[in-house]
């Protein structure tokens, strides 16, 4: 944002979501297949490019009901699913489960970062790493997949380390990679940094897929693209394991504000919100701020699908109650009606008023005569 209104970006981000897949793994979040083709269907009507959905790393996946019913909503080349990499022969076998599945899109995640790596690949030697991708980035271009490659942990590994692993994926013939901010590690102006070294490689491609922990995941996500990332990775309300992810609803409502991105569809926000929620078994009060029910308005409330609404039980003003009966039928003595209500209120020890409740009050209410 300047002076002079939004900064507009030179190359709008790409948007990604791994509701279906980030989200879906956390404890106790259940997505059934109709909650899944619902959220991708709404997803893809919001101007998000790829849906990404369940985790395959060998047959009879847990996630296949969840895959086939993302194809079915938005098709096989709006969707993108995570296959675990271990060594050459388990990747074979994903590779056959995604073919079962009628996968096109793949996203192999391996860690980068020395901890990660020794703690689930047994092994922190950085050639091992690039052998590793390589032979995975080539089984499964052979096979005709697309192919984005992820650094897990990629946020908290070096530079001398990180590149090269980088270079390694594309020189096999990956057409994307994704540093995933696994472990929120990184200021704005870190972040920068970090994606310009790899958006520097010839012909890269690059996302990022950020973590929450430190509250910085939008943040970071447009520092990212300030530094010539291509894609952002996004969930539904930030759901997702580590303190969650970039949130949605805030992402796209931030590139509005800061540099009017008017490309995204922002009236289906409040409803996926409400789908993503149900499934985390979660209340509407946890929603994401541009969506949720009691804000100040960056952006009016239809924009993204939501409303406005009058609640009060004890602060109820003249001005509420004009609101309220707005464009109503009653014509009535807004002062006294007021006063009147809010005794019947404190007396009656009723619930919270809403407009409807305001008006039909209204109809009942008899002034006592001068």
């Amino acid at each position: 944002m300047t002076a002079d209104g939004p900064e507009k970006l030179e190359r709008p981000p790409r948007i990604s979501d791994a509701t279906l897949r980030d989200s879906a793994h956390m404890a106790g979040v259940e997505f059934g297949p109709a909650d899944a083709a619902a959220i991708a269907e709404l997803l893809v009507r919001t101007g998000v490019e790829l849906v990404e959905v369940g985790m395959v790393s060998g047959p009879d996946s847990k996630d296949a009901d969840l895959v086939l019913a993302t194809h079915e909503a938005v098709t096989p080349e709006r969707s993108m699913t995570l296959l675990v990499v271990r060594d050459r022969r388990q990747v074979a076998r994903a590779l056959d489960e995604a073919e079962r599945l009628g996968v096109r899109h793949i996203m192999y995640s391996i860690p980068t970062s020395e901890q990660h790596a020794q703690l689930k690949l047994d092994s922190a030697s950085p050639k091992f790493l690039q052998a590793l991708a390589r032979s995975a980035i080539t089984q499964a271009k052979e096979r005709g997949f697309h192919v984005t490659f992820s650094g897990e942990d990629g946020a908290r590994t070096p530079r001398e380390r990180l590149v090269p692993y980088v270079e390694a994926g594309f020189a096999a013939g990956a057409d994307r990679f994704r540093l995933a901010e696994t472990v929120a590690y990184l200021s704005p102006w870190q972040m920068q940094e970090v994606i310009a070294d790899l958006t520097a490689i010839d012909g890269s491609e690059i996302e990022i897929h950020s973590h929450n922990m430190l509250g910085l995941a939008v943040a970071n996500s447009l520092a990212a693209v300030r530094a010539g990332a291509q894609w952002i990775s996004a969930t539904v309300g930030g759901i997702g394991e580590r303190g969650g992810n970039a949130p949605l609803a805030e992402l796209l409502t931030a590139l509005r504000v800061i540099h009017g991105d008017t490309r995204f569809d922002l009236t289906h926000l409040t409803e996926l919100s409400r789908i993503a929620l149900r499934g985390a078994g979660l209340g509407e009060a946890f929603q994401s701020g541009p969506t949720t029910p009691h804000a100040y308005e960056t952006l009016p409330a239809e924009l993204v699908g939501n409303q406005r609404e009058l609640r009060v039980r004890t602060r109820l003003t003249t001005a509420l109650v004009r609101w309220a009966l707005a464009d109503a039928a009653q014509d009535v003595d807004v002062d006294a009606f007021t006063a009147w209500l809010a005794e019947r209120q404190e007396r009656d020890g009723r619930p919270l008023l809403d407009r409807d409740t305001i008006r039909e009050a209204a109809a009942d209410f008899r002034p006592v005569p001068a």
